[in-house]
């Protein structure tokens, strides 16, 4: 499915080149708007970043996350910072369908791994960001993708897989942002070595030629931001696409 995704700062609808916050742009205040029209035009999964929690969980958005949930009928992913139990918890209560889990999955393994007992695999997606080498090795980045994380892709997918992991999104951070098209050949090899995973394309979609190519490559969702904030096409003629291709 089409996911269109909104990163929100201090309630601002904005995007970071590559996950650096001095490299922002804004695309004004509007989410709400932003979210309702999507969903108006068919998307059945929505995907939210909160930046302010992720820099700083003291000021989590939460307040405007909880009115955002409750104006929307389809479902809501979020991300941003989750660090505790409390995290997943608190927005899991504020009406997100799932929770974003990225750095503490690789940092706190066996913390993130009683959450998933706690309230299920359906309810948590693993953010894996990825640099990959020369030798097509898959490091998992961390900390707004300022520090290595010392493991592969491969291996942190390994290490959950027993806890009956369903969802993992998977961002190859030299696309991410660049509208240059996303890593193809990545979730080819990742979703034909995990097929049991429902992986989620991000990163590098432009144009609509972009949603065709990844039609055929495992993944089950495609993860849409800057290019629907850009206007390069729209949410409906994105399903179509992905239907149609």
């Amino acid at each position: 499915m089409i996911i269109p995704a909104l990163d929100l700062i201090d309630g601002k609808v904005v995007r970071l080149h590559q996950g650096d916050y001095g490299q922002q742009r804004d695309y004004g205040r509007d989410p709400l708007q932003r979210l309702q029209s999507y969903q108006g035009q068919g998307a059945k999964m929505l995907h939210l970043v909160d930046l302010s929690g992720a820099k700083d969980p003291n000021r989590r958005q939460l307040s405007l996350l909880k009115d955002l949930l409750s104006s929307v009928k389809v479902p809501v992913q979020i991300g941003g910072g989750i660090r505790s139990r409390a995290d997943v918890e608190a927005l899991l209560t504020a009406g997100a369908s799932r929770v974003v889990v990225g750095s503490t999955a690789v940092k706190h393994p066996d913390e993130v791994a009683s959450w998933f007992s706690t309230f299920g695999a359906q309810h948590l997606v693993l953010a894996l960001d990825v640099r990959i080498d020369s030798n097509n090795r898959k490091e998992v980045a961390v900390s707004g993708w300022q520090e290595a994380g010392g493991v592969t892709l491969e291996e942190v997918i390994e290490n959950f897989a027993d806890l009956g992991l369903e969802h993992v999104l998977c961002t190859d951070i030299s696309r991410d942002g660049t509208l240059q098209g996303s890593n193809v050949a990545l979730y080819q090899e990742i979703s034909a070595r995990f097929p049991q995973i429902a992986f989620q394309s991000s990163g590098g979609i432009g144009s609509l030629s972009d949603i065709v190519a990844l039609q055929n490559c495992g993944a089950r969702g495609v993860i849409v931001g800057r290019a629907l904030l850009e206007n390069k096409f729209t949410v409906s003629e994105a399903i179509a696409c992905w239907q149609n291709a």
